[in-house]
């Protein structure tokens, strides 16, 4: 399955997560919010798996195990993506799901553990 198909694929639930959550008193966020992500979902499908912001993602680590995972804070960001605002399109959004990603690979590097000098 190419990679940004996997994008897609995790992008659907979390706007029918939104759809499900919209309500009167809401004020349209979780409607905007669900559109958004349907929109990056529908724009995924079009990439190819050689953009440069794809190519980013895969190799911070998104696509393991053939499932498309962003990390913590990229969930984050797809859970609340176009919910208090509607500030950027679906390029900005995996622009920034590549950022978290790399962000997330560059922290876990600086956390690991480095090899000891062994005495001779």
């Amino acid at each position: 399955m190419p990679k940004t198909w996997m994008i897609a694929d995790y992008l659907r639930p979390y706007a029918q997560w939104r759809i499900n959550r919209a309500e009167a008193r809401d004020d349209g966020r979780n409607a905007r919010a669900a559109i958004a992500l349907i929109d990056a979902a529908a724009y995924a499908t079009q990439m190819d798996d050689s953009e440069r912001v794809v190519v980013r993602m895969a190799i911070a680590g998104c696509f393991a195990l053939g499932r498309f995972n962003p990390g913590v804070e990229g969930e984050r960001i797809i859970r609340f993506w176009h919910y208090d605002d509607a500030e950027g399109g679906p390029a900005d959004l995996l622009e920034a799901l590549a950022s978290a990603a790399e962000r997330g690979l560059a922290g876990a590097g600086a956390g690991a553990p480095r090899p000891r000098a062994h005495s001779a």
